[in-house]
């Protein structure tokens, strides 16, 4: 049987190659990104409406938005290389995409809801709309 050995302190493996400062860094930055994804709810009439819902149940939960928007976000895939090797985008159409502003009355932040495919996929707080 061979002998093996645990691998001492300074040899390039527990040390030197900034492996766990890697490990450290990959973790907070872990962290940092988790803690910005946190989906975000509107509450109106006593019900809610979260990111995920249909735009139908946010119509019967909150009603009518006082103003609301609706553009074309292009969509691009990649084309072929060139000869350069670089693959230019190629446009692929757009999605429809709506912005629903709620006020929600004295002493609270406006509210700005976007629609993708018929579902919520953020809401803001604070803006009047982008």
């Amino acid at each position: 049987m061979v002998g093996l050995r645990a691998p001492a302190w300074g040899d390039g493996v527990t040390q030197g190659n900034g492996f766990w400062r890697l490990c450290g860094l990959a973790a907070g930055l872990l962290l940092m990104a988790t803690s910005g994804a946190q989906a975000q709810s509107l509450r109106c009439n006593d019900t809610g409406v979260r990111e995920g819902d249909s735009r139908l149940w946010l119509l019967r939960t909150c009603g009518q938005p006082q103003l609301s928007d609706f553009y074309c976000v292009p969509l691009y895939y990649p084309g072929p290389p060139n000869r350069f090797g670089v693959s230019p985008p190629i446009a692929a159409g757009c999605l429809m995409t709506d912005e629903w502003l709620y006020e929600r009355g004295p002493g609270n932040l406006v509210a700005v809801v976007k629609i993708q495919n018929g579902k919520i996929v953020s809401i803001r707080y604070g803006e009047q709309g982008r």
